[in-house]
């Protein structure tokens, strides 16, 4: 296959957001209900309960109003302005949201040069670094990195504990209808969620088809009790004057109702988040028309039934406002819809924590997970086993320990606000450098939804001594971890990088005289057969450093190489041109040349499966016979096997009338050829068919070793730390997690060449 015709095929090498219409737009629209807005629409399960807890004494009638107000303007702050119509203009060229979306906004990882990767000889291979933004922004870039990573890492700690409260705030029903069940209520929580987790391994998109029926019928009920529990008390309409929300704080001076008031707006970082999952337009369609006007509706009814019925509703307000008797039809409907429900509102996040994890794994920000691509069509659905298997066992433990829904909702604002604060600072940042929109927008932005971020925040951190800790913890550790890991896995890609090397530097060839021939036309016949036996090219492994000595007619230190019959695969981890390290070492290590080398790199594309005369670009290096640099081009539901993409399948050559045995490589390879030389390809392609059956693989395995640095006065300290790090923590994890975990299958074929790498 040519380079270009990769491109001529209309197949891009970079993912795009995904765009739909019609039919299918309303069919995504649909299916947001039972990923995205299942959390945030089972916030009604605890929210005035979490403003005034059961404990305590009946709110009165302003209060109980402000404090709907406060709910009613916060979702349309927040959800609604920021980030269902500003944050969602603000995802990847990709179609990526969150936190680490942000940051890749303003610094993108550099273009792939797949076709200077199949270089791999030439003058030149330094590219220039000089960076075209701006100092400040540059200065930036450290600061926003840790920033965004704790924004992320704390969205992944609400991957835990939205299962947590959501669950065991839907069980908690039971208890209202059936007093004597209360103690059960922790057992049978962590038994439906382990059932939630179990089914994950089935894929967001049939999920979506499973749970978005749920939540549809949920927010239907939602609508229609709210509508009914308002008629008892029109006078709630009045919380929609956002001054009834500030005169309860000016009145009460009791800020902490803030920390309840959070918990009508968890999960929407979720909408942003899971950006990757759907597009901007169904999640828009879904909010404005359906999710939105619900929630207010639920809350203006939960508000006027407090009002009117206070002592009886005030220990389980949303069980408790539910029209009918407490063990009526209705309430039972309810409460069934109500954990279906809460099932789904778990799965927005842990879909978004598979999300994130998706983002920093490719970004090396993580190591290397084992992912399984669940859709079609869109990349971002993945499904990660390690992932969900550890956020079952800490979303158990944290039910355990915690016990009691009050307990769990102290430890769940936190991470909500500061996910929220981070993604404020980040979009006006973004606003700058990537909008190009004009420092008063950005700074007007960030001043008004940063200080009700702010207030947010101010009034949950009240609640880490009484559980918000937990999140802290756990989003902190993620931190640490996810910053030391982009930094030793810079380092160690730097050092792969700088040591490429142009084949012709340190292998040299060298051409044999050819014979003589004899007048005679039989004895012609027989030389040039003995000739092309005779005639193949002695190629020598030469030191680099010898080549300083050529020029002044010393003799060069070299070692001949044989050739030996066999085919290997070198595989090309970090892109560039020349070939990479594993190579060098290999051939001072073992002095003999592969009859075919291949120098593979793989390219995942934005689609689902490649076609066959996509999959793979060969290009031919003149300076060493049988030597190849390939691209492998694979969509996302496709796996790299080596058992199978070079095992052997049957294919009828036309053009050369013979049966051969040829893999897809193999015959990309001999197609090359054929174009190549047209006149004398036959002998090349018996080379290929004669050691194509079996196919070695070599991979890299760097041996890490700490670079010595000068510190000042602290360079044995900050060496020890050094050393203790890349060396004892970097090195066993990158031996744990190696980047083959989701493209190679079978370690039976694989040679992995150590190289110390100092680093």
């Amino acid at each position: 296959m040519s380079i270009p015709s990769l491109l001529e095929s209309g197949v891009s090498r970079k993912r795009t957001a995904l765009k739909v219409h019609g039919a299918a737009l309303a069919s995504l629209s649909f299916q947001c209900l039972g990923i995205i807005y299942s959390d945030i629409g089972t916030s009604p399960l605890y929210v005035l309960n979490g403003i005034w807890p059961s404990s305590g004494p009946v709110p009165s009638q302003e209060d109980v109003i402000g404090g709907v107000s406060a709910i009613v303007w916060s979702l349309t702050l927040l959800p609604l302005i920021k980030y269902v119509l500003i944050s969602l203009k603000f995802g990847t060229t990709e179609g990526e949201g969150g936190s680490f979306a942000l940051y890749q906004g303003l610094y993108p990882p550099e273009d792939k040069e797949f076709d200077a990767d199949r270089t791999l000889t030439g003058e030149s291979y330094i590219k220039s670094t000089r960076s075209t933004s701006s100092r400040f922004k540059q200065a930036l870039r450290g600061p926003l990195l840790v920033w965004c990573l704790l924004g992320t890492a704390l969205t992944m700690a609400d991957g835990v504990f939205t299962p947590a409260v959501s669950v065991t705030s839907a069980v908690g029903g039971i208890a209202v209808a059936r007093s004597s069940v209360e103690n059960q209520i922790v057992p049978i929580s962590i038994a439906f969620l382990v059932v939630l987790f179990l089914v994950q391994q089935f894929g967001t998109g049939r999920l979506a088809f499973v749970f978005a029926p749920v939540s549809f019928i949920w927010f239907l009920l939602l609508i229609g009790t709210g509508i009914y529990n308002i008629s008892t008390f029109p006078g709630i309409f009045r919380a929609l004057d956002p001054s009834r929300a500030i005169l309860l704080f000016v009145r009460t001076k009791d800020f902490d109702l803030l920390a309840g008031v959070l918990l009508a707006v968890t999960g929407c970082e979720a909408v942003f988040a899971n950006l990757g999952q759907f597009n901007a337009a169904s999640i828009r369609i879904s909010f404005c028309c359906f999710v939105y006007p619900g929630l207010i509706l639920a809350y203006l009814g939960q508000g006027a039934r407090l009002i009117v019925d206070g002592e009886n509703v005030i220990q389980n307000v949303f069980y408790m406002s539910i029209p009918g008797p407490k063990n009526g039809p209705l309430f039972w409907i309810m409460f069934a819809v109500a954990i279906f429900a809460t099932y789904v509102a778990s799965q927005a996040l842990i879909t978004a924590t598979f999300s994130l994890f998706q983002q920093v794994v490719n970004m090396k920000s993580f190591p290397s997970l084992r992912m399984h691509y669940t859709s079609e069509t869109i990349m971002g659905q993945v499904y990660i086993p390690a992932v969900n298997w550890t956020l079952m066992i800490i979303t158990v433990i944290i039910v355990a320990v915690f016990s009691s829904l009050a307990n769990l909702t102290n430890a769940y604002g936190f991470a909500v606000a500061t996910v929220m604060f981070s993604t404020s600072l980040l979009l006006a940042v973004q606003m700058v450098y990537v909008k190009r929109w004009s420092i008063v927008v950005a700074v007007a932005y960030f001043l008004i939804f940063g200080f009700f971020d702010g207030l947010f925040w101010g009034a949950a951190l009240k609640k880490v001594p009484h559980g918000a800790w937990v999140p802290l913890m756990i989003g902190l550790i993620l931190m640490v971890f996810m910053v030391f890991w982009t930094w030793s896995k810079g380092l160690e890609d730097a050092f792969d990088g700088a040591n490429r090397q142009n084949l012709r530097h340190f292998i040299w060839r060298e051409d044999k005289i050819p014979l003589v021939k004899a007048e005679n036309g039989q004895e012609i016949v027989e030389e040039v057969k003995q000739e092309e036996e005779v005639n193949e090219p002695i190629y020598y492994y030469v030191p680099t450093q010898s080549f300083s000595s050529k020029d002044e007619g010393l003799e060069i230190e070299k070692r001949e190489l044989t050739r030996i019959p066999t085919m290997a695969v070198f595989h090309k981890f970090t892109l560039g041109r020349g070939v990479p390290h594993t190579f060098v070492g290999f051939i001072r290590q073992w002095p003999a040349l592969p009859q075919i080398l291949i120098f593979l790199s793989v390219s995942m594309l934005p689609i689902a499966r490649a076609a066959p005369e996509n999959r793979y670009v060969v290009v031919k290096t003149r300076s060493l016979e049988g030597c190849y640099g390939v691209t492998y081009n694979m969509g996302f539901r496709e796996h790299f096997d080596v058992n199978v993409r070079f095992s052997l399948t049957f294919k009828w050559v036309e053009s050369q009338g013979l049966q051969s045995q040829l893999d897809e490589l193999v015959e990309s390879l001999c197609n090359l050829e054929m174009q190549h030389d047209p006149k004398n390809y036959e002998r090349t392609i018996a080379k290929i068919k004669a050691v194509s059956s079996h196919a070695t693989h070599i991979v890299p395995h760097y041996h890490v070793v700490s670079k010595k640095i000068n510190a000042g006065y602290l360079t044995f300290i900050a060496n020890w730390i050094r050393k203790y790090l890349i060396e004892e923590i970097f090195r066993r994890l990158a031996t744990m997690f190696p980047e083959t975990a989701n493209w190679m299958t079978s370690a039976d074929e694989i040679i992995r060449v150590g190289i110390n790498a100092t680093i």
